[in-house]
């Protein structure tokens, strides 16, 4: 509330499902947390009544049929909220429309104040019951990749892989997960949100598996790639390359260092072995109530990480299908390196990646996912 004040409003709304959760600890679907001076009060309706006063321990729980932020602008306006902020960046054209329609007349001009991540800025830190869960979150999720080995055939299509693995996390404690299962084998390991497909996966190439699960409310996000049957000498290189962008990035980690830094760790590692272009998203980001928050790890970020952040590192490198005839018959690609049979030349595609959980440290960090090994995996 000091930030609010602090730009010049007086009360604060906040309407975004993980902001109430993280302000209240309630976790229905439909609520608001208004604050206002001292005083914080939470909104909902009369589906979530006992809930909302069991999870919502020394707040002021308001009960009404109508919808949270409605019961929330009565309540401010009544007290002489004005101006209030809210967050631009969570708050549709619609829903603020509605907010000022509700509003009396007089009030309507000047009442709402646009801001950016109020409550967003302060998730980025974690205390130490989040990091805890995290931590639970993310043992799940190694145990998971472990476990899923088995199904991981040449008989087996990416939408069978997947059902297991979140078959399994349910039966490990996951409340669900923390998004669409990513699993893709093949040339369709060249795409980097390759959601399992019915695709069968291939008797020789890569499978990338990509998940997370929800545990006490916590994602969790991390990213294997395997090898089904005997790799080529591109193949392995390109794997170890992307490993050694990883491993350079994680070591940059630390309070105090810039989130450009960090990217730029892993893209020269890549640059160096001639994969930079095939590196096309960011290295990493945030991960807490929310699969994907702050900071963003990617170029031109001049956010410094502080201790308490939990990240993703995660470069990867995509090489599609070309052509027969896209590469010189000699033997070299253009950029000089020696073209092995398996390279992304006349028909065959595959993609890497790696992805671990990081715990900022005032000195470095704490890989949370290093329970689930990242070693080159034929299988």
């Amino acid at each position: 509330m000091r930030a609010a004040e602090g730009a010049g409003a007086k009360a604060l709304l906040v309407t975004h499902g993980p902001d109430v959760r993280y302000l209240s600890g309630f976790t229905g679907s439909s609520g608001a947390v208004a604050l206002l001076g001292g005083r914080a009060t939470l909104f909902t309706d009369g589906r979530y009544a006992e809930q909302a006063r069991a999870e919502a321990a020394g707040l002021r729980v308001v009960i009404d049929k109508r919808p949270p932020e409605m019961q929330a602008l009565e309540w401010l306006t009544s007290l002489g909220g004005r101006p209030c902020a809210y967050d631009a960046g969570r708050t549709t054209v619609a829903s603020l429309e509605r907010m000022k329609k509700a509003l009396p007349g007089p009030l309507r001009r000047g009442f709402f104040l646009p801001m950016d991540g109020l409550v967003a800025g302060l998730r980025q830190i974690k205390d130490e019951e989040e990091v805890t869960r995290l931590r639970r979150a993310c043992a799940v999720g190694c145990g998971l990749f472990a476990a899923v080995l088995e199904y991981v055939t040449r008989s087996a299509t990416e939408a069978e892989v997947a059902a297991q693995l979140e078959f399994m996390a349910r039966l490990a404690g996951a409340e669900a997960m923390s998004f669409e299962t990513i699993v893709a084998g093949g040339e369709r390991s060249a795409l980097p949100h390759g959601r399992a497909s019915s695709a069968r996966l291939p008797a020789r190439g890569f499978v990338t598996l990509d998940f997370g699960v929800v545990v006490d409310g916590y994602c969790s996000d991390m990213t294997r790639t395997v090898h089904l049957g005997r790799a080529t000498e591109r193949e392995w290189e390109v794997y170890h390359s992307v490993l050694e962008a990883q491993q350079a990035a994680i070591a940059a980690v630390r309070a105090g260092v810039r989130c450009a830094v960090v990217d730029e760790a892993a893209r020269s590692v890549l640059r160096d072995a001639g994969l930079e272009k095939e590196f096309a998203h960011s290295t990493g980001h945030g991960v807490g109530l929310e699969i994907h928050e702050g900071p963003r790890i990617a170029a031109g970020q001049e956010q410094v990480l502080e201790a308490g952040m939990v990240i993703t590192i995660e470069p990867g490198v995509y090489l599609a299908r070309k052509p027969a005839g896209a590469v010189p018959a000699h033997g070299r690609t253009q950029q000089g390196r020696l073209r092995s049979e398996g390279d992304a030349v006349e028909g065959h595609g595959f993609g890497v990646r790696i992805e671990d959980m990081l715990l900022v440290t005032r000195t470095g960090c704490e890989v949370l996912t290093d329970a689930s090994p990242k070693d080159w995996i034929e299988l």
